[in-house]
């Protein structure tokens, strides 16, 4: 009886390591089946990650977008555009916001008040650069200033071919001016040979600049899209009531202080007779003194 029991022991520990066994293998195996799906997973992700950048690097579109459109108060959208494009990292090149005055009239509502009535538009031209990959985003989010659309024209143009035109173009030019450069070196004796070989080196490297310069340029209109917004509203009517400005003849005296002021004038003058015949009392005193003496002489 003690033996069976003991077998019977014996038996039970056996299967529960075959079990234990198994259940190991089985974890190894959905690991192993974990990390080839992860493997397959960055495989695939790196595979699409290539042919998207292999997609970027063989197509290099210059992108522009012309939007015409009529929006409730200029001024407002006009901030509004410019913190949209600040939070996609874009910028504002050129922007030319003016009111045009259409019409002017005063009319006189009383002695001292003129009402005067304007018409005029208000308008705003708008460059702005964005980055290439927010473009949409951005003409996404500037829909909600539209109030009435005229016209909207994208385009998408692919400069590809020219970059690696322009590259091509280059990579000859250095190699043409290193061998001038090298004719110059060994070969180059005379002064007119050497003087003019020196100008040809100098005109493929300004060649050279310039195709650097027209690639630059094109990786830069291909970075950031270039956006011509044109905006305007409806013509709006301003009514202000001014005061009018007073005439001299405003500020003129009453009548009275006239004939007052006139009296006082007149008295002034007379003033000034008597007294300019007081300065002649000298005159009017050998006047008299001869009067006298030519009737008690002359006439005796």
């Amino acid at each position: 009886m003690k033996h069976l029991s003991k077998l019977g022991l014996a038996l039970l520990l056996f299967g529960l390591a075959v079990a234990c066994k198994q259940a190991e293998t089985s974890k190894e195996a959905d690991a192993s089946i974990e990390a080839a799906t992860d493997s397959t997973a960055v495989e695939t992700t790196s595979s699409t990650a290539a042919v998207a950048e292999k997609k970027e690097t063989t197509r290099k579109f210059v992108r522009t977008a012309d939007l015409k459109f009529k929006v409730k108060n200029v001024v407002k959208s006009t901030y509004a555009i410019e913190n949209i494009v600040g939070k996609h990292g874009g910028f504002v090149t050129f922007t030319d916001l003016k009111s045009t005055i259409n019409e002017h009239d005063e009319t006189q509502v009383s002695q001292d008040s003129t009402l005067e009535t304007t018409k005029y538009t208000v308008d705003n031209t708008i460059t702005l650069r964005v980055p290439n990959t927010q473009l949409d985003s951005v003409l996404v989010a500037m829909a909600k200033e539209v109030d009435f659309l005229d016209s909207r024209l994208i385009k998408a143009d692919d400069v590809a071919l020219q970059m690696l035109s322009n590259k091509l173009a280059q990579k000859r030019l250095n190699n043409h001016q290193k061998r001038l450069e090298k004719g110059i070196d060994t070969k180059g004796k005379k002064l007119n040979d050497i003087t003019t070989a020196e100008d040809h080196v100098l005109d493929r490297a300004t060649e050279s600049d310039e195709n650097i310069v027209n690639n630059l340029s094109l990786e830069d209109q291909v970075n950031f899209s270039t956006v011509t917004l044109y905006l305007y509203q409806r013509e709006t009517i301003k009514k202000e009531l001014v005061a009018n400005e007073k005439s001299t003849n405003a500020y003129r005296p009453h009548i009275g202080l006239q004939v007052l002021d006139s009296f006082k004038t007149g008295w002034y003058m007379l003033e000034g007779i008597i007294a300019f015949v007081v300065q002649l009392w000298a005159l009017i005193l050998i006047a008299g003194l001869g009067y006298l003496g030519y009737r008690k002489f002359v006439k005796k």
